[in-house]
């Protein structure tokens, strides 16, 4: 019975290393997404300033209002959470 606990002790390690590695994969996949977001915005602000640059100032305060909105709803989160 001996050696039983020692292989216990490995495999509850292996789980909480698996459990940390899902968590930071999680954390790295959302951070890609915002990347991804956010070029193909610049993608899109490109090719609409090409095409038209009187949107220029247009597609400037839309990405103002979407980032004051942004910021908005992660206060919101954050209040959430700690409640």
């Amino acid at each position: 019975m001996a050696e039983a606990e020692p292989q216990e002790e490995n495999c509850e390690k292996s789980i909480k290393k698996m459990e940390k590695c899902k968590r930071d994969l999680e954390k790295l996949l959302e951070e890609m997404e915002k990347i991804t977001v956010r070029a193909t915005w610049m993608t899109y602000n490109i090719v609409t300033i090409h095409t038209n640059p009187d949107l220029a100032n247009s597609m400037k305060r839309l990405e103002d209002a979407f980032l004051r909105c942004e910021e908005q709803m992660r206060k919101k989160w954050q209040e959430v959470l700690k409640d």
